[in-house]
């Protein structure tokens, strides 16, 4: 594959979906084409399946569930979207890849690591992206964020208690500690503007020759 994969990881309430809405436009005068995407969803049953996950009535849905119906879920979306959308030499960026789940359901949910690196690997045979921005921000500032601005769509993980969402905080500072190669941390309490500026930055610095 000649392609160039770019995913986006943070907390709730980090902002990164809002972060990748307003760079599309600079980034899409790339040589390659962009192929912006997200996960859970993608893909027709990819989407399903996140409706699934994030409906708050749908309480039954225990910690391995939650983890194999995201499995099941970004196998379709890579299979059908983004290997062959990075096979044509493109830029694929993607609202949250296999970091997610390493964050929320082994961390989080106490799965632990092992099991989920495992269960990302049989999914994806293996691919992971060739930069992570990961968007940093407090737990209770974040928190605060969900409420006020997304109160009207609150899903089924953001009830969550704090504890949770501090864990998963916590899990991806250690997933970046671990591949500091990868990953590029990128302040997320600043002003909108200023989490802008920088994300275009890292991208304009790290693929010079694309722009």
């Amino acid at each position: 594959m000649n392609g160039i994969l770019i995913s986006l990881e943070g907390p709730d309430g980090a902002g990164k979906t809002t972060v990748l809405q307003e760079i599309l436009p600079e980034i899409q005068k790339m040589k390659r084409e962009v192929v912006p995407t997200r996960e859970p969803g993608g893909v027709r049953v990819a989407e399903e399946i996140r409706q699934i996950i994030l409906d708050p009535k749908n309480t039954e849905i225990d910690s391995k569930t939650e983890l194999m119906l995201f499995a099941a879920a970004r196998r379709l979306h890579m299979q059908e979207k983004m290997l062959p959308a990075l096979r044509a030499g493109k830029v694929v960026i993607v609202d949250r890849f296999i970091d997610s789940s390493v964050a929320y359901q082994g961390y989080g949910r106490d799965l632990g690591v092992e099991v989920v690196d495992w269960l990302n690997y049989f999914a994806t045979d293996g691919l992971k992206p060739d930069l992570t921005l990961y968007f940093d921000i407090d737990t209770d500032v974040a928190l605060e964020r969900i409420m006020k601005n997304r109160a009207d769509e609150v899903n089924r993980l953001d009830l969550e208690r704090a504890e949770m969402h501090r864990k998963v905080r916590e899990g991806y500072l250690e997933i970046v500690a671990k591949e500091p190669e990868r990953f590029v941390k990128i302040d997320a309490s600043q002003s909108l503007e200023k989490v802008v500026a920088d994300t275009l930055e890292v991208l304009k610095k790290r693929f010079v020759s694309e722009f």
